[in-house]
């Protein structure tokens, strides 16, 4: 069972009482401390059963590996219809700026041909109906009936020849083609999305470091930004212990210490890495001239990132400052 970090402070307080009692008024040079580490827990951002467990707690990882995966068969399913809404804009967009096809092109100049026709016939009749007209064998009725007609064919020839020339072109069409442009670019944006969900639930390890727990098993419902895996990288240890105010005034950041623990080995160097601004009563007293002695600070190091694997969090420890 680890600790709180409330409980190994009192643990430090306490030794450090036992250390300042045995030894009367002679400040000591080495410290009864602690190791704590920093876990890095690893969660996904969304739901899901979890699918499958990499990692079992005490296993060392390094970044990049594989930690856990939570069923996908929601997010391929918005994937797949994503990209087939891609590659619908795709084809949309393509046929736009190619223009009509050459079956529908000569459909369309088929049609021109066919206004022709009926332009030079209705043009001839008008012709004769204004020499009949001339003689006087037809009425003014007649002669406006065929000049209609052939103002009609006129207007088809050139609506044939602009359909012709739009169907073989695709100027003219800027608006269309922007519109499509701007569909695919936003169907292609959301399948951007799909991928990034897709990949949300595909979690590796973000940094190289020891597997402290697991907190679910396969098969198990996880809820959305629950940790999965807790991770401690060596750069995560710390070393706290607590000095009297006697010398904190010769203590600064970046100071050398060596910590040792049982079974240890050799000791480990450390760097004081942070000097607490205040100072802590230790039992809680009266403040006074008389109980200053009894003020302690709290300093805290890091060990050397290869030697920091030998401690772990809750294991006692003696500081020496150099």
């Amino acid at each position: 069972m680890i600790m709180s970090r409330y409980t190994y402070k009192m643990v430090g307080l306490a030794s450090y009482v036992l250390i300042s009692t045995g030894c009367g008024d002679k400040a000591p040079t080495t410290y009864q401390g602690y190791a704590e580490g920093e876990f890095v827990h690893i969660a996904a951002p969304f739901a899901g059963s979890l699918d499958s467990l990499a990692v079992a707690r005490g296993q060392q990882v390094t970044a990049k590996a594989p930690l856990f995966v939570l069923e996908q068969a929601s997010e391929l399913a918005a994937r797949r219809e994503t990209e087939a809404r891609v590659e619908a804009a795709q084809a949309r967009l393509a046929n736009l700026k190619a223009g009509r096809r050459p079956s529908e092109v000569e459909a369309i100049s088929a049609q021109s041909l066919q206004a022709s026709a009926m332009r030079e016939l209705s043009a001839s009749q008008l012709a004769r109906q204004e020499r009949l007209f001339v003689k006087g064998f037809i009425s003014q009725a007649s002669l406006d009936e065929a000049r209609a007609i052939n103002r009609r064919d006129l207007g088809k020839v050139a609506e044939a020849e602009a359909q012709t020339k739009t169907a073989k072109s695709s100027v003219g069409r800027e608006a269309e083609i922007d519109a499509a442009q701007r569909e695919l670019e936003a169907t292609k944006a959301v399948l951007s999305q799909s991928d990034w969900k897709l990949a949300q639930k595909t979690v590796s390890s973000p940094v190289s470091g020891l597997v402290q727990d697991t907190f679910f098993s396969r098969g198990e419902w996880v809820p959305a930004g629950q940790p999965v895996v807790s991770l401690l990288p060596p750069e995560n240890i710390k070393v706290r212990f607590f000095v009297p105010e006697t010398i904190v005034a010769s203590l600064k950041v970046g100071q050398s210490v060596s910590v040792t623990c049982d079974a240890c080995g050799e000791a480990i160097a450390s760097t004081i890495s942070f000097i607490a601004p205040q100072p802590e009563f230790t039992p809680p007293i009266i403040y006074s001239k008389e109980s200053r002695g009894k003020l302690v600070f709290y300093i805290e190091a890091k060990p050397a990132r290869e030697l920091a694997t030998k401690l772990h969090p809750g294991q006692p420890l003696d500081v020496a400052i150099k």
